[in-house]
């Protein structure tokens, strides 16, 4: 078999994160390391099956041009693939969007579309992009939505890849711990442990601010993860245990987890992080844990590990 770029996304390595999590009572927590993917994010996984599942049902094709919202890595990820399939790819944004994400984006060949203005019924720029995506979809020909919001293959690239990959290697796992935005990641993994009739309980960790677990929607500092409306995916309650965790707490996961186990992951990982070590206390003796770590942590140097930036952000 040809190795190529898509060939290598995923089967991630699990470390066991020993110095971060030792304790008396046998727990033991291992990270499912997404950051090295070679797009940098667990969003390679959901771009490459939604980009090949369309290539295979004669949606798009040489010429086709690929155009999605995105925050950040899903773009990153379309643009690598759509670069390397020949494709080009339009990335929706706003101005949340990190000046580093814009330009790893466009080092891959995508053009930009910022979106300035949030949607005035909702006060978001989500819907607002969205409405975008509409517009260059109906003037441009040959085009093709992604739809990560709503593509199955986002959640299915997750139960058939990173929930599978965790069970093969571990055998049992009590708990499996991430991030939520569109929600593909844990719904991937909640679908897999119920099909599969596991005991394993799905920790969904959502940022402060977000409205995907309910409450009132503010001001976050980070892009991937929460949102201001209710994705799709979020619609029905597929987690076992919900944990909001403040832009700060998410902060000093990630320093601590790169102190102590030297992984430079980014703040939906420090959230994760921070969310196992608040519950920890309430798990049984001898549980095994795996924490899904999201995305590379060098796409946020000017803002989560430059202490400038913290220090005025939470001053």
């Amino acid at each position: 078999m040809e190795k190529s770029l898509l060939s290598i996304i995923g089967n991630t390595p699990l470390v066991q994160l020993s110095k971060l999590f030792a304790n008396d009572r046998g727990i033991t927590v291992f990270a499912k390391l997404e950051l090295l993917n070679p797009g940098g994010s667990a969003k390679d996984r959901s771009a490459a099956r939604i980009i090949q599942k369309a290539l295979e049902d004669g949606l798009i094709g040489p010429g086709s041009v690929i155009i999605e919202s995105s925050s950040g890595n899903m773009a990153i990820s379309l643009a690598a693939i759509c670069s390397y399939l020949g494709m080009r790819f339009i990335s929706v944004i706003d101005p949340k969007t990190t000046q580093q994400n814009i330009r790893i984006m466009r080092t891959y060949g995508a053009d930009i579309e910022l979106v300035t203005e949030t949607d005035p019924a909702t006060g978001e720029f989500l819907p607002a992009r969205l409405n975008r995506v509409q517009q260059l979809i109906e003037r441009t020909p040959n085009s093709f939505w992604p739809n990560q919001y709503a593509n199955e293959n986002n959640y299915m690239s997750h139960y058939e890849g990173t929930m599978h990959e965790v069970i093969e290697e571990l055998g049992h796992v009590d708990y499996i711990v991430g991030g939520v935005s569109t929600c593909g990641t844990m719904l991937g993994c909640a679908k897999y442990a119920r099909d599969h009739k596991l005991s394993t309980k799905v920790v969904a960790v959502d940022a402060e601010g977000s409205v995907i677990f309910g409450g009132a929607n503010s001001k976050r500092r980070f892009p991937g993860l929460g949102t201001g409306i209710i994705p799709p995916f979020g619609q029905t309650k597929f987690m076992d245990l919900a944990v909001k965790v403040a832009d700060r707490d998410m902060v000093a996961g990630c320093r601590l987890l790169v102190a102590k186990e030297s992984l430079l992951a980014g703040p939906s990982s420090g959230a994760v992080i921070h969310a196992l070590k608040s519950i920890e206390h309430q798990l049984p003796d001898g549980s095994v844990c795996v924490v899904i770590l999201h995305d590379r942590g060098e796409r946020y140097m000017d803002t989560v590990y430059s202490d400038e930036w913290v220090d005025q952000q939470f001053k």
